[in-house]
This record gives structure tokens, C-alpha cells and sequence, in this order.
């Protein structure tokens, strides 16, 4: 006899017969992972679809006949009442979380087999379930660290760990225990193996998860890799958002220093979380093929953005995706969230955030998600620069540069990246700026967008450039053009704009005095349209102004943007109100002295 195990992973058993042996057969296969159906009054036909069968009628003269069908339907068949007539027997099976063990007595002492399932079940508790799961981390670690030379010995030693130890054992700690297993063969000569890259990495699930996948490719060009987990700054200070922290390279730091006194090879990072400009000897080797670039709504209760209701709390540390998402929706309430995705997930499951956003890179490679999980399409939530990539760092003419170029480096993604980051230097904008830049290259051109917030105004400022590209040189250059591009809009909308209702022909005074003060005035007169980005503020100097922008304020509201609005008296206050737009400020007399100083005032937040 061969004992093997069979995965149902969802085939089909047909179980013949319906007592209490075919019960007890289908359960042990339901747990094997197959989907089981009964046949009670068998024919031929019940096949139809079955993987494997079981014959448990207590007929004899049906079950020799389902086993004769089955075999010339080449399906493999087990005969309950008679074990030696079919293919295949059920052994006696005791389970301990993923472990199964089996027992075969022979089929001559069935009632032995069930005392033995009955002694294995109490001996092997269910920290041998949690042993196994500590093993399966450590064999995917080392699998990915070493070379295929070197993994048995450190395989077969972690094997023959105490019980309780690899039990008790957190994934981070697994980590450790398997390099210095590593480091304890390697110095007694069980390896002929050059020594290992170091990799710095910061110690979090997703950190860890992108740091092997590039150690991963070195590990298939022959060179291994030890993980050295750091503590950055943006891991300790946890209580106040990272643009609060006072420094743009708040994940990166502890990481290059690393590389520069020698404890680290190479470092692995988010892209996004580099700033524009390397330390000193610091360079780029690679730049990993993009995953998702794209921010992703993440919700328990509602399925989508546009979903939640007036006044929901949305968690994000962004300011790019705060100001971006405000714009849209100024109606909701943002609020700072920290901490790992999965903490951040958790915060949202425990009802602390009605949405939170998150990067879809991230979810995909820690596997993931929310409830509801929607991606925002990257023109409508510009994404972080290099947001989806991974940065491969080394001091400037380090050994390993060549072989990381050659093992990780994505040629497209490193265009796209190189235009984003040549455009967050000519900004001069940390990853903390409210900026989103993108760029996608399609049959040779690349078009690279940038959005940057004015999260006071709801107002995103957005510039967008195509361009033919053949180079790294041609990439930079397009990123610079558009960073120029976008300065000079910025420079534009800079200004304030207000739109003053009008119902007379002539010279405004208002408009005169307000544009003395370097604001941009747009009057709008009853019946007119006008074309202009949303503006600061609403002026209404008399109830009639308020009838007079009736179609542009109906406009305004299906736009969800919310300008303030200065009303010069009670009733045209009144009047903005009725048509729902409520006075944020109304002029103490009908003066215009007195009414342009309180819009003023206003504006610049006095």
C-alpha cells in the first residue's frame, strides 16, 4: 500500500449511499477540501462530474457495480464495505489546525486505529499547529535569502527547534532566530558561499514584504541577502502626523546611515518616501517595476466615495490626499490617521473612521483590503511621486550596484519615476507638499500630471504635459518642464478670486477698492456666464445681486465647492441664504469702506 494525501480544493467526491458511514466519509472529505454530493438511488449517470467516489450503500452487489462504473469512467473510487475492491481506502485521520495525521492498521484493527487518532489528538496540542506555521515563515524567509546551496542544513535545524519555542514565536522574532542560524552554519564552514548582501529595511509587515521581493532577484542571480531591520524616525514619533515632524526623509534617514558606516549593502524603500534630492554618496541603483500606483478608497459600511454621508470622518496623514479629496468633497471631515496598514485597517474595522485611503501598492503586497476596497482613478487623485515603485539605494559606486541594477531595475517604471522626481526637485517640494505628480508612458510618449493642493481654498491647482521620450535625459527634462509649468499656475491662482454679483451697468466701487488690494474681482451680471477657476468668496452688496447669479450659484451647488460669502447687509443676507448659501460674514453698516475691509479682513484669515 502507497499512502498519499489528496487536496479537494473544491473537486467533486460523489458519496454513494446515504447511513452513517457515508456521513462520516463525507465529513472527512468536506474537510479534506472537496465539495461532496450524494447519490441515493445510483445510476451510471451520477458520475458525471465526480473526481473521486466513495461506494458506501449496504449493498454489496451496488457497490461492486459503482466501482466497476467508476474505473471504466477513469475516476478513482474507494468501496467502504470492501477496502481491497476499489482504487483507494480512507485511512483513520486526526487533525491539528493544518496538520493531518493518518493512520492505517491494516484494516484489521479498526478499533486500534481510533484509539491511536484518539492518543494523537491529545499529544499533539495545538502548539504543533502554531510550530508548523513558524516553520512555513522561516522556509519562506530562507528561500528568499539564500541560495539554493545553502538552505537545506538551515532548514533541516529549524526543523529540530523545541516545540514551545518556534510556538511562541512572532514573525519579526522568526526573522532573527533564522539569521543568526545562518550566521552560526556559515562560520563553521557548512557553506561554500560568498558572503550575503546586507539589506537595511525598516521592520514593518509591508517594509519587510518589499524588502524581500527585491532580495528575491538577487537570490536568483546567486547572491544571498541578510535583512538588517531599523527603527526610522517616522516609526518612534507616531503621536503627531509626519508633516508635523519637521523633516522630509523621516523613513529614510537611519536607513542611509546605515549604507554610509558600512552595516548595510543596500537599502530598500518606498519611492515615494525619498526626497527629491539624495544625501550626499548616496545614488539610486534601481527602480522596481510599478505596482498599483493608485489611492484607494477603504470602507466597512459605505461602497463608495461618493457614497458617504455629509460629514463623514475620512482618515488620511496626506496632505496630498486631504487637499485633493476636500476638493471634492469639502462637505466631509478629515482627520489624521498612523500607523501600518494593518493598524490603520484595524482602526477602520473598529469603527474610529467612517473611510480611510490608503495606497492599492501597499494592500496588494500585504494582500490586503476592507470591505470595500475602490481604487480612485490616478486623474482624479493625482498619486504621490513614485508612488507603486521601489527605490534600491547604495552608497555611490558600491560593488553590489551593478548586480541590483541588473536584478530589479524596470526600464519604463524608471522613465516614469525619473520625469516625477526631476519635477520634485524643480518644485523644491518635500514628499510631505500636498503635491501629486504621475507619469505614464504609452508607445513611446510619456504624459506627466501634477496636482497641488490649497487644502484652505478646496482648490487644486493641476497642470498636464505629453511629450515624445527616447531617454533618462528626456525624462528629466519633461518632469522640469512641467514643475515650471505648474509654478507659473500656482503663481496665477496665488491671487484671491471673488465673483460680485452685479445689477447695474456701471463701475463697480466695490470692485475698484477690492482690486487695489491685489484681489481678483470677476463681476457677474444677471444672465451672464462666466468662465473662472472656483473662487475665494461670494460678494452680494444688495438682495437683487443674489436673483442676478441664480444660474451660476445652482451651478455651484451640484459643483460641491463652497466659496465664503460677504453679504453688505441684512437683506441680501437673507437672500444669500434662501438660496443656500449662508453669510460667512455681513458688513456692521452699508458703507462700502466699511464692507471691503471685512471682505479683506476675511480673505486673509484676520
Amino acid at each position: 500500500m502507497l499512502p498519499i494525501a489528496l487536496r479537494g480544493e473544491g473537486r467533486c467526491a460523489l458519496i454513494v449511499g446515504g447511513g452513517s458511514v457515508a456521513q462520516r466519509k463525507a465529513e472527512a472529505l468536506k474537510a479534506a477540501g472537496f465539495t461532496v454530493r450524494f447519490s441515493h438511488a445510483y445510476s451510471a449517470a451520477d458520475l458525471r462530474d465526480a473526481d473521486v467516489v466513495v461506494a458506501a450503500t449496504d449493498d454489496g452487489e451496488v457497490n461492486a457495480r459503482v466501482v466497476t462504473d467508476a474505473r471504466a469512467a477513469h475516476i478513482l473510487v474507494c468501496d467502504a464495505s470492501d477496502p481491497g475492491r476499489g482504487d483507494f481506502t480512507m485511512l483513520a485521520n486526526a487533525r491539528v489546525g493544518e496538520l493531518t495525521f493518518a493512520v492505517d492498521s491494516g484494516r484489521s484493527t479498526p478499533a486500534f486505529a481510533k484509539r491511536l487518532v484518539r492518543e494523537i489528538r491529545e499529544r499533539f496540542d495545538p502548539r504543533y499547529d502554531s510550530a508548523a506555521r513558524t516553520l512555513a515563515r522561516m522556509r519562506t524567509y530562507v528561500m528568499t535569502v539564500l541560495p539554493g546551496d545553502e538552505r537545506a542544513p538551515v532548514l533541516r535545524e529549524l526543523a529540530e527547534m523545541p516545540i514551545d519555542e518556534l510556538a511562541a514565536m512572532d514573525p519579526v522574532h522568526a526573522e532573527h532566530v533564522v539569521e543568526s542560524v545562518i550566521e552560526r552554519l556559515r562560520g563553521q564552514g557548512t557553506s561554500e558561499g560568498t558572503r550575503a548582501a546586507v539589506c537595511a529595511t525598516r521592520a514593518s509587515a509591508l517594509a519587510l514584504t518589499q524588502a524581500r521581493l527585491v532580495a528575491a532577484r538577487l537570490a536568483q542571480g546567486g547572491t544571498a541577502t541578510t535583512l538588517l531591520t531599523l527603527t526610522t524616525t517616522g516609526d518612534r514619533v507616531t503621536d503627531r502626523p509626519i508633516a508635523a515632524i519637521g523633516t522630509d526623509n523621516v523613513w529614510v534617514k537611519e536607513l542611509e546611515a546605515a549604507l554610509i558606516d558600512g552595516r548595510a549593502d543596500y537599502a530598500v524603500h518606498s519611492c515615494k518616501d525619498l526626497p527629491g534630492t539624495l544625501a550626499d554618496g548616496m545614488q539610486l541603483v534601481a527602480i522596481t517595476q510599478r505596482e498599483d500606483p493608485r489611492d484607494a478608497f477603504c470602507s466597512e459600511r459605505f461602497a463608495s466615495f461618493e457614497d458617504l454621508p455629509l460629514g463623514s470622518v475620512v482618515g488620511t496623514s496626506s496632505p496630498r490626499r486631504r487637499a485633493q479629496l476636500r476638493a471634492l468633497r469639502p462637505d466631509l471631515c478629515f482627520e489624521d490617521i498612523r500607523g501600518n496598514v494593518d493598524t490603520r485597517l484595524r482602526k477602520l474595522r473598529d469603527g474610529r473612521y467612517d473611510a480611510i485611503v490608503l495606497a492599492m501598492a501597499g494592500l496588494h503586497r500585504l494582500g490586503a483590503r476592507a470591505t470595500h476596497t475602490v481604487p480612485f482613478p490616478a486623474e482624479t487623485i493625482v498619486p504621490a511621486v513614485a508612488q507603486g515603485a521601489l527605490a534600491v539605494e547604495t552608497r555611490t559606486g558600491a560593488s553590489y550596484a551593478a548586480h541590483l541594477r541588473t536584478a530589479c531595475n524596470d526600464t519604463r517604471t524608471e522613465l516614469c519615476v525619473t520625469a516625477e522626481r526631476a519635477a520634485l526637485r524643480s518644485l523644491r517640494a518635500g514628499c510631505n507638499a500636498p503635491l501629486g505628480i504621475h507619469a505614464r508612458l504609452e508607445d513611446g510618449t510619456m504624459t506627466i500630471e501634477a496636482a497641488y493642493g490649497i487644502e484652505e481654498r478646496s482648490l487644486v491647482v493641476r497642470e498636464r504635459l505629453t511629450a515624445p521620450l527616447g531617454s533618462l535625459d528626456d525624462a528629466a527634462a519633461l518632469g522640469e518642464r512641467l514643475a515650471a509649468a505648474l509654478s507659473e499656475r500656482l503663481r496665477e491662482d496665488a491671487r484671491r478670486l471673488v465673483v460680485l454679483a452685479r445689477t447695474q451697468d456701471r463701475p463697480s466701487r466695490i470692485a475698484a477698492h477690492l482690486r487695489s488690494r491685489g484681489i481678483e474681482v470677476v463681476e457677474l451680471r444677471h444672465g451672464e456666464t462666466i468662465q473662472a477657476r472656483p473662487p475665494d468668496m461670494l460678494i452680494f452688496p444688495s438682495s437683487g445681486s443674489v436673483a442676478a447669479a441664480r444660474a451660476y450659484l445652482d451651478g455651484l451647488m451640484h459643483s460641491r465647492h463652497r466659496p465664503k460669502v460677504a453679504a453688505m447687509g441684512a437683506q441680501s443676507g437673507a437672500a444669500a441664504r434662501a438660496a443656500g448659501f449662508t453669510p460667512d460674514i455681513t458688513a456692521p453698516d452699508a458703507s462700502i469702506d466699511a464692507f471691503v475691509t471685512c471682505i479683506v479682513e476675511e480673505l486673509n484669515g484676520k
